[in-house]
């Protein structure tokens, strides 16, 4: 699969030291260890924003995610790419705070491999999204309880890093412990 303006990822070690640069889809194929932004927007009611990529997406086309996530482009400081994609794919702005990294590997479709040192963001807004239909083909709040109930009813619905993420990670972005935005 090659694209006519092919994105680039940071190649990074475990420890997030800079290894280089590669085309996205070849780091996707060779499953090399990149840098990667996750953003987890929740309204007042404590409900998660998720969407449902695009049909047209190059893996895991429709199923549902956390509210966006991407890849900083080289020399970008993942929170700038963070507040770039959630604009991008959403449409939607706001405050958002760090809250924790994680790696993980997970074999996609297309014989893709996502490895990734992932930097996870959490914000608050009752504003509504405006989907950019190239990446997001539906959209949804959901409460803590309704989404851990799907997901172990209908994992097949959710993306690999989506679900690795809730589980490893649910006090975190959920429980007490999660951070006050």
């Amino acid at each position: 699969m090659k694209t006519e303006n092919p994105e680039y990822v940071v190649l990074v070690d475990e420890q997030d030291k800079t290894l280089g640069t590669m085309e996205k889809m070849q780091a996707h194929q060779e499953g090399k260890l990149h840098r990667a932004i996750s953003v987890f927007i929740f309204n007042s009611k404590h409900e998660l924003l998720l969407q449902k990529r695009a049909d047209e997406k190059y893996h895991s086309a429709g199923l549902w995610t956390n509210t966006c996530c991407s890849h900083p482009r080289p020399d970008e400081a993942p929170e700038l790419a963070a507040h770039r994609r959630l604009k991008e794919e959403m449409g939607l702005d706001c405050e958002l705070k760090f809250a924790f990294t994680f790696i993980y590997k997970a074999h996609l479709d297309n014989n893709l491999t996502e490895h990734e040192l992932d930097y996870v963001y959490i914000g608050v807004t009752n504003n509504l999204p405006k989907n950019n239909p190239a990446e997001v083909s539906d959209w949804k709040y959901i409460s803590v309880n309704e989404l851990d109930t799907d997901i172990k009813l209908h994992p097949t619905k959710y993306t690999e890093w989506f679900k690795i993420c809730h589980a490893k990670w649910h006090k975190q972005l959920f429980g007490k412990n999660a951070p006050q935005v």
